[in-house]
């Protein structure tokens, strides 16, 4: 089998939902409106169809609902959403084995609810969150009782890039962003920046259990193995830089502990280079199914080839496609 665990989907009733919250010229608006198989299931079926053995694990897209919404309306966005995933679920599981949940991070509180009532009741099989809420880092202290939640769950949080968009520019004297830079690049470094935060902030040390998938493949921090590694050491010699008390080893070992996904739209060559820094056992396959001309069949396509083209042992593609996804989201398929 072939488990996309890192895709995404609008349903109906959510997007609904949703569009009453919006402004109707608003980024993340125009972008569900330009991907139809965000949430027609039968066009989206005709794509899954297409490659034998793929299933898909269901996780919203843009935008998080803490964006739009004050907490009180995110809290009712996030259980419209994950009801309907949980419908989806059950009317399609040969399509979608599981789904993972929405949570309304605006309200700690309610989304701790709303983590047990998603796995205890509705069985999803982990969380969503992004590489910011509302501006504010991973690693405060009010969000550490989701972490230490999901590692006593023993399921998995995904991490995915904040939704910058054009209006952040790139240089202070500018007004926007140019060349699609906050999205080809901002991403990227945005989840570069929340796994610094929380490797470095001791959060695997005190969830040594805690799993948590990092979108594209871990973004720019295989390229940069050596960089972290040499910086961080440099500094701590030359220039009296103390890591946290509770750090116990090499900061890179810390970020080993995340896991990174396939969704680099079909680089071979970046998906070995995240081979070589996660290896295959922290390596799962996803294709951030839609976003792309072909409405999701060229991120699909492209990255199954890529993974098949991996220069590893077939039973390490295996551990890729199929197995390490059954093991983390223990899985009923």
């Amino acid at each position: 089998m072939k488990i996309d665990v890192f895709n995404h989907i609008i349903p109906t009733k959510y997007k609904e939902a949703l569009f009453k919250k919006m402004q109707p010229d608003a980024y993340t608006r125009r972008l569900i409106e330009a991907f139809p198989t965000l949430t027609d299931v039968d066009a989206r079926f005709k794509i899954i169809d297409k490659y034998e053995g793929l299933v898909q694990v269901i996780t919203t897209g843009a935008p998080p609902v803490e964006d739009i919404a004050k907490p009180k309306d995110a809290v009712e966005l996030a259980k419209i959403a994950n009801d309907e995933m949980a419908e989806l679920v059950q009317k399609y599981p040969d399509k979608f084995p599981a789904a993972v949940a929405a949570l309304p991070m605006n309200d700690i509180d309610a989304s701790l609810k709303e983590v047990d009532r998603a796995i205890t009741e509705l069985g999803f099989r982990g969380v969503q969150i992004h590489s910011d809420i509302n501006g504010k880092p991973l690693d405060s202290p009010e969000f550490m009782p989701l972490f230490e939640k999901m590692a006593h769950y023993d399921l998995p949080i995904l991490l995915h890039p904040q939704i910058r968009t054009s209006k952040v520019p790139d240089y202070p004297n500018e007004s926007e962003s140019y060349y699609m830079i906050h999205i080809i690049f901002a991403w990227p470094y945005q989840t570069t920046v929340a796994m610094t935060r929380l490797a470095m902030s001791g959060i695997f040390e005190k969830y040594p259990t805690l799993k948590i998938i990092t979108h594209h493949c871990g973004a720019m921090v295989p390229f940069f193995e050596q960089r972290i590694n040499v910086g961080y050491m440099s500094h701590q010699k030359r220039m009296d830089f103390k890591h946290a008390s509770v750090l116990t080893k090499q900061p890179r070992e810390y970020f080993r502990m995340f896991y990174g996904d396939t969704a680099l739209y079909g680089s071979l060559p970046g998906l070995m280079c995240g081979y070589a820094f996660f290896g295959a056992d922290h390596m799962v396959f996803a294709t951030d199914m839609p976003y792309d001309p072909e409405l999701g069949d060229i991120y699909t396509r492209e990255t199954i080839r890529a993974v098949e083209g991996m220069d590893i042992p077939d039973s390490e593609k295996k551990k890729i496609f199929e197995d390490n996804a059954r093991e983390l989201m223990r899985l009923p398929v």
